[in-house]
Formats: structure tokens, C-alpha cells, sequence
């Protein structure tokens, strides 16, 4: 009860302003929403980076902020402003630059520590903003604003009937996922069941926009939801594992009920791309 009210909160302000955003500012290839991912992926590289120190992976936040922001303003200048697709690596080349000449310009004592700050800078400069991309590369579809509302919707009804099945139903079926106990058979059921009934009712509705060769646009739908379901599941399984190996609950404070940018962002970075990939392939 005490993050029911905050998560009821978050939920009821947050999904209609992403959703303004997709549907009533898509100008520039949805500018409005690759610069929310920019900010979501520095930020979330951020905590990645205060969690990595707690093992002695030393980066800091500002570094890390800049490093977790490099691809998806890579990818925003690409899709919004049409330059070269190639920036993309020539930014995550200078990020990885930097990591490297910084260490042999400014290293003073011991040489131990280089390894595990170069391991912290690359996974900051990786996760979640390299997943996280995808979303700014849904852009580029065709029906952009249905395409990035539809995988929006797909993760959020899996996470709130996950968390929702889980409370009413979960007591006596936890502990099947290692990496978080407290998740449920119930939960999980749920969760992937909402995500399937999202993708099948958009596929129902909107006939033409899944209209593929091969695959008629019902199927289409189960099949991607099914998939983005697992996905979902997986990915907020992961960040558990990375938090519970750095011995903390949440990974920051910044979101009400629910913990900070990474425990928000968990299932969106993993299913984006699969999310993208599958529409792609499918459709």
C-alpha cells in the first residue's frame, strides 16, 4: 500500500504525457521523445554508475552521464536532423576514447584500478542507453506514432498487471525467479498475458498496419506480444540481478513508488529492441 498510491500516481500522469508527446509532438522524426530518451539514458547511466562503484568500478556521475548519453544523441542527430548514420560510432569511439587517454594522462599511483574503470565506463556507455535507442529507431517506421505507442502501451500493461496480478494473487507461488523473489507465477502469467492482449487488440483494430505477406495480422499479434512479454519479464530480471549483486533495493529515488530512472526503464531497454526487430521482420 505504501507505493500503491505514488506507482497509482506516476501511472495516471506519466502514460498521458508520453502519449501527448507520440501523438501531438512527432515533429522531427518525434524529436520530443528521442530528446526523453536522451535524458532517461544519461540519467539511468548515472545510477548505473553510483551502483558499479559499490564494487569498485569507479566512474563517475558526470562522466557517466555524458558516456550513457553519447548513442542516443548519435541516433537523435541522425533520425531528427539527417546527418550521417555513421556518428553513431564516431561518438561511441571518442566516449571509449576518452576512457583510455584519460587513464594514461591522468592516472597517478596504482595501475589495478584502470581494468575495472574501464569496465565501468563501457558498461554505462552500454546499458540502458544502447538499448534504449531502438525506441528513437522506431521513429523511422511507417504509423511512427502508432508503432512507439503501441510498444509503450505493450510494456506498461505488462508491468501494472504484473504488479497488480502479483499483489492480489501472488501470495504462495514466489521465489520461482531467483534474481527476485518477491516476483510471482501470477504476476508473470499476468504480466504476459496483458502484453499479448495489447498487440492482438492493436492487430484486431488496426488490420492494415499489420497487414504482413506472409502472417495474417491476428497471429502477427500474438506472436509479438508473446515475445516483447518475455522480454519485459526479463529485462527487469536482469536490472535485479545487477542490484542485488551491489547489495541495494532501488536504483535511485527519483520516481515516486518506484525507485529511480533504471527501475523504470528496466523492461522498456530490453524490450525495445526486440519489440523493433519483430515489427520490422513481421511487418
Amino acid at each position: 500500500m505504501i507505493k500503491f498510491l505514488p506507482r497509482l500516481l506516476v501511472f495516471f500522469i506519466g502514460v498521458p504525457a508520453v502519449a501527448a508527446l507520440i501523438l501531438f509532438l512527432p515533429h522531427m522524426n518525434h524529436l520530443a521523445v528521442n530528446i526523453l530518451v536522451i535524458a532517461a539514458s544519461s540519467m539511468g547511466a548515472a545510477e548505473f554508475a553510483v551502483m558499479l562503484k559499490k564494487k569498485d568500478f569507479p566512474v563517475s556521475v558526470p562522466e557517466a552521464a555524458v558516456l550513457g548519453s553519447l548513442s542516443p544523441i548519435a541516433m537523435t542527430l541522425t533520425v531528427s536532423f539527417n546527418l550521417n548514420g555513421q556518428i553513431t560510432e564516431a561518438l561511441f569511439i571518442i566516449g571509449v576514447s576518452w576512457l583510455f587517454v584519460s587513464e594514461v594522462i591522468f592516472r597517478r599511483g596504482s595501475f589495478v584500478p584502470v581494468i575495472h574503470r574501464l569496465a565501468g565506463g563501457f558498461s554505462v556507455m552500454m546499458y540502458p542507453g544502447l538499448f534504449l535507442i531502438w525506441i528513437i529507431k522506431m521513429s523511422l517506421c511507417d504509423n511512427s506514432e502508432f508503432v512507439i505507442l503501441l510498444f509503450m502501451l505493450t510494456v506498461m500493461a505488462n508491468d501494472s498487471i504484473a504488479w497488480t496480478m502479483g499483489t492480489l494473487f501472488g501470495r504462495g507461488n514466489q521465489g520461482f525467479f531467483k534474481a527476485s523473489p518477491n516476483k510471482s507465477i501470477a504476476g508473470f502469467i499476468g504480466g504476459l498475458l496483458a502484453s499479448i492482449a495489447v498487440c492482438t487488440a492493436a492487430a484486431y483494430f488496426f488490420p492494415h498496419i499489420f497487414a504482413a505477406d506472409q502472417i495474417p495480422p491476428l497471429p502477427s499479434g500474438i506472436l509479438l506480444g508473446f515475445f516483447c512479454g518475455i522480454a519485459v519479464v526479463l529485462g527487469d530480471l536482469a536490472e535485479s540481478l545487477v542490484k542485488r549483486s551491489c547489495d541495494i533495493k532501488d536504483s535511485g529515488f527519483i520516481v515516486p513508488g518506484r525507485g529511480g530512472i533504471l527501475d523504470s526503464t528496466d523492461s522498456i531497454a530490453l524490450t525495445a529492441p526486440v519489440f523493433y526487430v519483430l515489427y520490422r521482420f513481421f511487418f
